[in-house]
């Protein structure tokens, strides 16, 4: 890999947009988006463009190796939304922190982004790790901060899509509203019919 993840060789290090793009809440969505596009078995453009969507910087130089990897990581960290309680989240990030991580350290990626915080072993280090590392780095501070597990699996029993249950409001149980729809129009049907 040529550039380092999140690296951007042309960008301003106090680059505002930066910090948004790599808030602790958007690492979290992204792992959900890649939780859930690893699922499908998707090629290494799929990945691709989640990653963009969340503000990776280009090239990405995914490999099928690559994918398999951020697959196999994918399945270790949807324990953690289907964790049912912050005990439960925790123990979960605890042991994937314990085999999956490297030390806590600061990074500038050579001066190129912010200082910022890494869990891989090195700032080059393969997708795989580095996607496991910096999603159980996001989900850990929202257990942490909220004291709750930070996401979880769609009620939906047509869906088995992850997601960030963080926010204002009501607790949600869904996905997103398109699931919760489906399943308060099926939940009518049936009072209806008996």
């Amino acid at each position: 890999m040529s550039i380092p993840h999140g690296a951007d060789t042309n960008a301003d290090v106090h680059d505002s947009d930066w910090s948004t793009r790599h808030s602790v809440l958007s690492t979290a969505r992204r792992t959900a988006a890649l939780v859930n596009v690893l699922a499908g078995g998707p090629a290494p453009d799929a990945v691709a463009e989640v990653l963009r969507a969340y503000g990776e910087k280009e090239p990405f130089d995914l490999t099928a190796r690559d994918v398999e990897g951020m697959r196999e990581a994918a399945a270790l960290l949807r324990d953690v939304f289907a964790a049912e309680s912050a005990d439960a989240a925790a123990h979960v990030l605890n042991r994937l922190l314990g085999a999956h991580t490297g030390r806590l350290r600061l990074t500038s990626h050579g001066g190129g982004t912010p200082w910022h915080p890494h869990l891989d072993r090195a700032d080059d280090a393969p997708w795989p790790e580095w996607f496991l590392a910096s999603s159980c780095l996001a989900l850990t501070v929202l257990v942490w901060d909220r004291q709750r597990p930070p996401g979880r699996i769609c009620a939906s029993g047509s869906c088995r899509n992850v997601f960030i249950a963080q926010g204002s409001g009501p607790e949600r149980r869904y996905c997103s509203r398109r699931c919760a729809t489906r399943e308060r129009v099926a939940a009518h049907r049936r009072r209806a019919e008996g």
